[in-house]
């Protein structure tokens, strides 16, 4: 079995105490929004390299769209 990451071990730290309903929620919440921000990130940083455009992004958007519509 593969040792454990620094993340996961830094996560059992945290579960060493008994934790309500409500705090897991609110960790899930959390580590869920710092997720999305990071992806955000990515995508703006790949967004503004290729020089996509808003008007990129609806057309494809529109096309992803009809795709799925038609099956």
């Amino acid at each position: 079995m593969p040792a454990l990451n620094n993340t996961q071990l830094e996560i059992l730290k945290l579960f060493k105490q008994e934790r309500s309903e409500d705090e897991l929620l609110e960790i899930k919440a959390m580590l869920s929004e710092l997720l999305l921000k990071k992806a955000i990130a990515v995508a703006d940083k790949e967004h503004s390299a290729r020089n996509y455009t808003d008007q990129d992004m609806d057309k494809w958007a529109k096309e992803h769209c009809s795709t799925a519509n038609a099956n």
